[in-house]
């Protein structure tokens, strides 16, 4: 049978239609994870095409996975978070949901804490087990849409919850079937997908929710988790690692929509963003995020870098407001306590903070030689330079010119006698055994004892 697929306007042959395989013995996919070894990446060259939805968007857990990766929050931490990561998605809700937890009085009283900030977005969502009990703190939330946690691969199945892959498909569209009776949207977490058996197990269960979807009129939304951040990018790679054929099979085979569609990745092999933006190009209209990145083991895909990978790839910036990146990290940093590597990108305190003497001196003549864009304007951070013992002149003629503000005709060159002076002083420090960083604050101390008349006037100058 063929029919015209009116979105690439070509005649296409009829979709097949997957059938559950209850197989009696687990697919572990020995050949692929034997676990003594790293995991293989197998390929069988097939591609599938890049087909980027309308609309794209990011998803928050920080407040659900991302709290089971450090101290929890207080709810008035959460909310302030919250009220953060609003602006940042701005009024168009690129930061479209965020999802909590719901199991103790604290996770109530944040949820609570939110809904009456009354906020357009992030859209507040819930997350639970797929059990009944579970089911009754979502009817008690006030929430539109809850999260369902239903594994997908034999490994969960067959060795954690000891069932068939019948009985976790009938346990599974049984709570989906109860939030659909109660008006609720389901959004299905399929657990462990790229060690799942696609064919076997995930298509035929998404085809199944599908159906129900359409027989309801409430969308059901599918979730691909990459629990063990397995997932690939490379093109053809087979799967179950491959990232773009999970999505290409789930939108082609099960046929769910891209607007609900999400994938949700872990950093465990380094590619959390690669595959986050490759579900994206391939037809998934959500990224599920955390700030910066918290979550279990290695962590989760970081909002802040799918913000910056959302520009590269439309090339505006969906009215999203970046500096709050800044501001999150800082009371992350600050008033939760949370260690931030100083190199992480966009967030870390030395990411466009440069060291070696040629780059500072490149940094003073042309800032955009060394800085990957106007951080300044875009994150409310700008490029500077450390003074320490290799940056020379340079580092802190440029330490000093940013530290005073001092911009076009006003600038102080890396032979000004005042700037010699300095680099003197500082040389003169580390030959006797210094090893850190100088900081702000014992610069302008030795500005101040270099030439006190100058610092006064460097000093009214930054005060205007």
């Amino acid at each position: 049978m063929l029919s015209f697929d009116s979105t690439t306007n070509l005649l296409m042959q009829s979709k097949y239609r997957y059938s559950l395989q209850d197989v009696a013995e687990p697919n572990l996919y020995r050949e692929i994870y034997d676990y003594e070894h790293v995991p293989k990446v197998a390929f069988n060259l097939r591609h599938v095409p890049m087909q980027m939805p309308d609309e794209i968007w990011m998803t928050d857990t920080t407040f659900r996975d991302g709290q089971q990766s450090v101290s929890p929050f207080t709810p008035e931490q959460i909310l302030h978070l919250f009220k953060l990561m609003s602006r940042l998605g701005g009024p168009k809700g690129m930061v479209r949901q965020s999802e909590f937890f719901l199991y103790t009085e604290n996770d109530q009283k944040a949820l609570h804490l939110c809904q009456d900030a009354g906020l357009q977005f992030p859209e507040i969502t819930t997350w639970i087990r797929a059990n009944e009990k579970d089911f009754e703190l979502v009817k008690q939330a006030g929430v539109a849409e809850t999260g369902v946690l239903v594994s997908c691969s034999d490994y969960h199945i067959f060795n954690k919850m000891h069932l068939t892959r019948r009985q976790a498909m009938d346990k599974y569209l049984g709570i989906v079937k109860s939030a659909l009776e109660y008006g609720i949207r389901p959004r299905c977490h399929f657990e462990d997908i790229t060690r799942a058996d696609f064919y076997g197990f995930v298509v035929p269960f998404a085809g199944a929710l599908m159906d129900l979807s359409r027989e309801s009129g409430i969308p059901i939304k599918i979730r691909a988790c990459d629990t063990m951040g397995y997932g690939v990018s490379y093109p053809g790679t087979a799967l179950p690692r491959s990232v773009q054929g999970i999505i290409y099979g789930l939108r082609h085979y099960a046929e769910v929509p891209s607007e609900q569609l999400e994938w949700h990745g872990h950093n465990d092999f380094y590619k959390v963003v690669s595959n986050a933006a490759t579900a994206w190009l391939h037809g998934c209209s959500s990224i599920n995020c955390s700030l910066l990145g918290i979550g279990e083991r290695t962590g989760n895909c970081p909002l802040e870098a799918m913000a910056i990978e959302y520009q590269s790839l439309r090339g505006d910036d969906g009215g999203m407001d970046l500096t709050a990146i800044t501001e999150i990290a800082d009371y992350m940093e600050r008033e939760i306590g949370l260690e931030i590597s100083p190199r992480q990108p966009f967030v870390g305190r030395h990411f466009n903070v440069t060291r070696a003497g040629i780059h500072a001196d490149g940094m003073l003549k042309d800032e955009e030689i060394y800085n990957i864009f106007d951080t300044a304007k875009l994150l409310n951070r700008p490029a500077s330079v450390a003074v320490d013992s290799r940056g020379g002149t340079a580092s802190v003629a440029h330490w000093l010119n940013n530290y005073f503000r001092l911009t076009g005709d006003n600038t102080i060159d890396k032979n000004d006698p005042l700037i010699v002076a300095m680099r003197a002083k500082v040389d003169e420090l580390y030959a006797k055994g210094r090893n850190t960083v100088m900081g702000d604050e014992e610069l302008e101390v030795m500005v101040r004892r270099c030439d006190q008349d100058r610092y006064e006037k460097l000093l009214f100058h930054k005060s205007k």
